[in-house]
């Protein structure tokens, strides 16, 4: 079995609040996101993101698991995607849902819901 190392390198650029908000995943211990994409991934798939937040220069590199996938074509016209948990395994969970979090403080009070 071969594995395609590209297809678990996902670059993923964030550039305003609101599509920050409704990717961020709050209620996963470690924080993660939603990540539209039409390739094929398997539930449990260790992915790494090298994430730009905003307008920061810096990728951010974070590794984490797939805990859902949402199909091509999936009922209600949602957008085809993977919701990835933040692996905290080198600490870098932590500081990426810390800069999200910061990112998202006053929409984080005023509605938990995502």
């Amino acid at each position: 079995m071969s594995m395609n190392p590209r297809k678990g390198i996902l670059s993923l650029k964030i550039s305003d609040q609101n599509m920050l908000y409704h990717s961020y995943m709050p209620f996963l211990k470690n924080g993660g996101l939603f990540i539209p994409t039409n390739k094929q991934y398997q539930m449990g798939e260790e992915v790494f993101i090298l994430l730009s937040l905003m307008d920061e220069p810096e990728k951010i590199p974070v590794a984490g698991i797939i805990t859902w996938v949402t199909p091509m074509g999936a009922q209600g016209n949602q957008a085809s995607g993977i919701g990835v948990h933040f692996s905290d395994m080198d600490g870098s969970a932590s500081l990426v849902r810390g800069k999200i979090e910061n990112y998202l403080v006053d929409k984080l009070k005023s509605d938990k819901a995502t």
